[in-house]
Formats: C-alpha cells, sequence, structure tokens
C-alpha cells in the first residue's frame, strides 16, 4: 500500500471530513486543529490519507466560480478528476499514484483542473482580455490631453528626449516647456543633468516617444506608460486566475485595476511609477509559475522516494527555477526604474522560500526547515538578489558608455577618492549612487500635496497634477463656449477608486486576519504587495512624499478585495440561498465600484467640466 504524508496546515489549510463551521457569507472556515504532528501516515492510514488529501483541496479553494463556467471539469489528461465525474471522493485510497496524491495537496484539486476543458481555457484569456480592452480604452482615449508637460512630465519626457538625442540626461534652457510642447528641442544642451532615478522607466518613454511619433506628439510622449498600464489590467487578471485557481476572481481583479484611478492616471501621464508597477507585478506572476512548477517537481521526485519506503530526511532538490530567475529580471528592472523597487525583492524573496518550505513540510520532509533553508533558500538567494543586482547593474549601460554622462568621470578627477579597490567607472557609479541615497533620504521640500503614508490606503490626500487657470479663468461666453457652463475646470487628479480602495482598506484586515487564523497562503501572497509598497514609506515620515506612489501596489489592492469577496461567496457547495445571497452583495460591490470609476474618469483623464461638475467629484475636503 502506498505510504502519504499527511497534509499541513500551514500552506493549504486542511479541514476535517465533517462539514466545517460557516464563515463569511456561508463559506467555510478552515478548522485550526494541527495535521502536521506526524511527518508521514503509516500504510493502514491509507483511507484517513485520502480524505485528508480531498479536505485540503477543498479549504483550498474558498474562491470558486460565482458564475457557472465548469472551469474544474477535467479532461482525459487531467490527473485529477473533476467533480461530477469520477472524482477523488470516488475514488478508494489506493486509486490515484503517490505523484497524483501529492499533486492534490500541494497544489489543489482546482489548480490542477482549472485548465482541463477547452472551455474552462478559452474563458481563461478570453475574460481577462475583456477587461484589459475596456482599460485601454479608458487610458488611450483622448491620450494626448492635454498637449502640455503634466506635472513631473516635464523632467522624465524631457530627460527621455535626452536620452534619444545624447544618450544621457542633459540639462534644458530655463523656461523651455513651452518650446518643448511646440516640437521644439533645441533648448537641450549638452551639459549633463544631475537626476535621481534609474534609467529604465525614461528609456522607456523614450521608446514611446521614438515609436509614437515623436517630441511633439503628446500622445508618444505617453504611449509607453498607458501601454504598460494596460497590460497591467490583463496581467492582474491572469495572475488573479492562477492565484484564486478561479477566472472569474481574477477577472474581478484585472476589472478593479481597470477603474482604478490611480492606475488610470499613472497610464495617461508619463512618469516612473507605472513602470515600478509593471515589473513588480510581472515579478509576482512569474513567482506564481515558480510555486507551481516546483511543486510539481517535487512531487514528481519525492513519489519514488515514498513508493520505495525511504526516508525524506531532507528531500530532494528542485533544479534550476527558471521563473524565479525571470522574477528576478523582472525585480532588476523594478529597481532600474526607482529604487523602491528593492522592497519588492526582498518580500518577494522571503515569500517564495517560505512556500518552498510549507511544500517540503506537506510532503512529509522531516528536516523541512533546514532542506529549505539550504536546497531552496541559498539558491534564492543568489538568484534572486544576485540576478536583481546584475540586471540593475546593465540598466546604467548607457551611463557606463557615455563619458559626458553626469557623474561619469568622478574617479578619474578624484582619483585618491572613494572605494579603492573598484574599476573607476564603477568607483564613480557608487559615488552617484551615494549622492542620490542622500537626497532621496533627505529631501524635505514643502508641497502642498505632500501625503503621509497612512492616508494613502484611503486616498486622503490626492495629488492634483493639473488644473490649467487658462480654463478655471474663463468667464462668460468662453466658458459657455467651453464647457457649457458659467466657471470650468480641467483637472488632472491621482485619486484611486474611493470605493475600491475603501473598500480594500477592510478587506486588507480581514486577509490579515485569515492569513493569521487559518494560514492561507493566498492571504499572504494578496498582502504581499501591499507590505513591499506600502509599509516601508513609514520610515519616511519627514520626507516630501505623494500619494500617487501607492500606484505601485494597486494590483495587489484589487486582488486582496477580490479575495476577500471570493470569502464571502464562498465555494459551491455551501447553501445554495445563502450563496446566492452573497454573489447578489458581492455583484452590487462591484459594480458600484465600477460605476465609480466611469463617475470619476473626468477627473483622471483631464477633461473640461464645468465646475459644478469638478466639485461634485470632491467628496472630501483634503482632496481639494
Amino acid at each position: 500500500m502506498t505510504v502519504v504524508p499527511p497534509a499541513t496546515d500551514d500552506d493549504v489549510p486542511a479541514t476535517p471530513s465533517s462539514p466545517p463551521p460557516a464563515g463569511p457569507g456561508g463559506a467555510p472556515a478552515p478548522d485550526t486543529t494541527p495535521t502536521d504532528a506526524e511527518p508521514a501516515v503509516r500504510a493502514s492510514d491509507g483511507a484517513a490519507t485520502d480524505t485528508r488529501a480531498r479536505t485540503a483541496t477543498e479549504a483550498q479553494d474558498p474562491a470558486d466560480e460565482a458564475v457557472d463556467l465548469d472551469e474544474h471539469a477535467a479532461g482525459s489528461s487531467a490527473p485529477v478528476v473533476a467533480t461530477g465525474e469520477a472524482s477523488i471522493d470516488d475514488a478508494p485510497a489506493d486509486a490515484l499514484p503517490t505523484r497524483e496524491r501529492l499533486l492534490v495537496r500541494l497544489l489543489g484539486e482546482a489548480t490542477l483542473t482549472i485548465d482541463a476543458t477547452r472551455r474552462s481555457r478559452v474563458l481563461g484569456w478570453v475574460l481577462p482580455l475583456a477587461v484589459m480592452l475596456f482599460g485601454g480604452i479608458l487610458r488611450f482615449l483622448h491620450l494626448g490631453t492635454p498637449h502640455q508637460l503634466v506635472f513631473d512630465e516635464t523632467y522624465y519626457v524631457k530627460d527621455a528626449y535626452s536620452l534619444l538625442r545624447n544618450g544621457y540626461e542633459a540639462n534644458w534652457d530655463d523656461n523651455s516647456n513651452p518650446a518643448f510642447e511646440s516640437g521644439d528641442g533645441s533648448g537641450l544642451r549638452t551639459d549633463a543633468e544631475y537626476v535621481v532615478h534609474p534609467l529604465v522607466g525614461k528609456w522607456l518613454i523614450a521608446l514611446g516617444m521614438h515609436l509614437g511619433g515623436g517630441m511633439d506628439s503628446s500622445v508618444a510622449w505617453r504611449l509607453s506608460a498607458a501601454v504598460f498600464g494596460t497590460l497591467a489590467v490583463l496581467m492582474t487578471a491572469r495572475i488573479g486566475r492562477r492565484l484564486f485557481a478561479s477566472t472569474v476572481w481574477g477577472t474581478v481583479a484585472g476589472l478593479f485595476v481597470a477603474v482604478d484611478g490611480q492606475a488610470i492616471v499613472m497610464s495617461r501621464v508619463s512618469l516612473l511609477d507605472g513602470f515600478l508597477m509593471f515589473f513588480c507585478l510581472a515579478a509576482f506572476g512569474f513567482l506564481l509559475l515558480d510555486r507551481d512548477q516546483a511543486r510539481r517537481r517535487l512531487a514528481e521526485r519525492v513519489a519514488p522516494w515514498i513508493d520505495e519506503g525511504r526516508d525524506l530526511a531532507g528531500g530532494p532538490g528542485l533544479g534550476m527555477r527558471w521563473w524565479r530567475l525571470a522574477a528576478a529580471v523582472m525585480l532588476g528592472l523594478a529597481c532600474g526604474t526607482k529604487w523602491s523597487g528593492l522592497y519588492f525583492v526582498a518580500v518577494f524573496g522571503l515569500m517564495t522560500v517560505a512556500w518552498d518550505m510549507a511544500a517540503r513540510k506537506i510532503v512529509g520532509v522531516r528536516s523541512w526547515v533546514g532542506a529549505a533553508v539550504v536546497k531552496d533558500g541559498l539558491v534564492a538567494f543568489v538568484v534572486m538578489v544576485g540576478g536583481t543586482f546584475l540586471v540593475y547593474l546593465a540598466t546604467w549601460t548607457t551611463w557606463f558608455t557615455h563619458p559626458g554622462a553626469w557623474g561619469r568621470q568622478w574617479a578619474a578627477e578624484n582619483p585618491g577618492q572613494g572605494v579603492q579597490w573598484l574599476p573607476e567607472s564603477l568607483r564613480s557609479l557608487w559615488k552617484y549612487h551615494k549622492d542620490m541615497w542622500a537626497f532621496h533620504t533627505g529631501l524635505d521640500t514643502p508641497h502642498s500635496y505632500a501625503a503621509h503614508p497612512l492616508g494613502w490606503i484611503v486616498q486622503w490626500r490626492p495629488t492634483s497634477m493639473y488644473y490649467p487657470t487658462e480654463i478655471s479663468g474663463l468667464t462668460g461666453q468662453q466658458a459657455q463656449d467651453a464647457c457649457g457652463s458659467t466657471a470650468c475646470s480641467q483637472p488632472i487628479v491621482a485619486l484611486g477608486n474611493p470605493l475600491l480602495w475603501w473598500a480594500a482598506a477592510a478587506a486588507i484586515l480581514v486577509a490579515v486576519v485569515w492569513l493569521l487564523r487559518y494560514r492561507d497562503w493566498r492571504a499572504f501572497a494578496v498582502l504581499s504587495g501591499i507590505l513591499a509598497g506600502w509599509v516601508p514609506w513609514f520610515q519616511y515620515p519627514h520626507r516630501t512624499i505623494f500619494t500617487f506612489y501607492s500606484v505601485a501596489f494597486v494590483p495587489w489592492i484589487a486582488l486582496t478585495l477580490a479575495y476577500v469577496l471570493s470569502l464571502i461567496v464562498g465555494p459551491p457547495d455551501t447553501d445554495p440561498r445563502g450563496r446566492r445571497r452573497a454573489i447578489v452583495a458581492v455583484g452590487a460591490v462591484v459594480v458600484l465600484i465600477v460605476a465609480a470609476g466611469l463617475w470619476f474618469y473626468p477627473v483622471w483623464a483631464g477633461w473640461i467640466i464645468p465646475y459644478d461638475q469638478w466639485h461634485a467629484r470632491m467628496w472630501l475636503q483634503s482632496w481639494v
């Protein structure tokens, strides 16, 4: 008889075979009874093993579909047979090979069968692509409005043009914006400009300018930001689908990003933060792929050991983890956009190793902590940290190759200073980085829209990026012609969708409770980006910082809210009446969030609207 180690409650919460107590909206609350007291189940316990593997799967997927998409119907090639046909529930204890048993407990039946039918695979792309198209319309509609440099576009767009012309950021003549906006780049000089952010985001803006029509096109200025922001909607939906093993809940998460104001504004204004968000989100998605692949490998390699009765002291190695390396590349590009990407490196690195620890514990490895540290953690450190560093260093290539770039000749001009054992080029780069660090940590210039990070989560003090007096000063017939009223406004306010953010603020608390009480790995996954993108800013309360920095963790705001809504709806086998009521309530929340996104869109997109319409959207005095 096959011996299979028991499921544990640290990664896929195990539940008893009897119906668990109801959670929110009728969803079953995971049982907290420890299930990892023994490293393996005796041969005589095979039937119990099957039951525990099955119930662990059920607890793993409280976020099942709210509509009948039949995503869990298994095809002939599926390792786990779906409910409705010959399922694990109906199989004898020894019906499934050890590998398949382990896969169910490591990944869950819903994950293993989500792509089992052609219909589920098609819907898995059609619905995310649909919300991406919707989000793309909101991002590209009149993208060139206004044909003026908005907020910090005065730095980043002109820096991007300088990169195209000089290969490095150079200074501009004073008051050069009007000429630049009219297509005149003669104000660009050759003396290097002191800039305090790395190059990746500016090179991407430059790429959009090159492909989109040049410096005289305001659409071209913002083309890359809009493309990356639109792709982030698709990525969120697909990541949510994998995370929740549900196309519906992944699509809901993508829809939330599609209608969020921070995400929309930062896709329509060419700053760096939208690119930072994109690369961090891509890294997160790659780590989810790595988690699934690593667990499949672990099941494949551990199964023969179990069948042969071998001791699972440390378990097998898992080989080269290419998705983890891809995540490191994305994180290197994130850090090459803004240094705040470093916080995502730290959080994601710890998270992926924790996933490995949990997986080894689940399959019955006795020394699961030590094995995960030695066989997974050390390699993860080299790949994640080393890979990120090498990619980050590579993003400075054009700085290395252009002697006129800022600080490039510092080491040659100061031969006795700096880190002497470094080559001249790296010594100059190190000095440049020290100066950049001093700037970032010491920036305290007063700004009327500076915002403490505590308020970001409820969008207490959004950033007004554009409000031209040429429009707000119109009167009489001119105002009537411009907006059909006696007074007009043309705002661009980096304000998150308030209903989304307020609901998500409450959802964060629920997710934290769910994580601490039930140890659901998805709870930490959805919180990870918030932890990396928001919490570190509390150490800089003295610094001039802005609410629009929160765009870096918008996808995790959407994922967290979608996760908690899925808990409210619960799995399909809960009380039908209660679940229907939960679906109606959750559907109403989604509709209200989408409606709020459409209501606030004019103040995100720079529309010329009556002053009263602008004022009607400023719900809080702190938004003005």
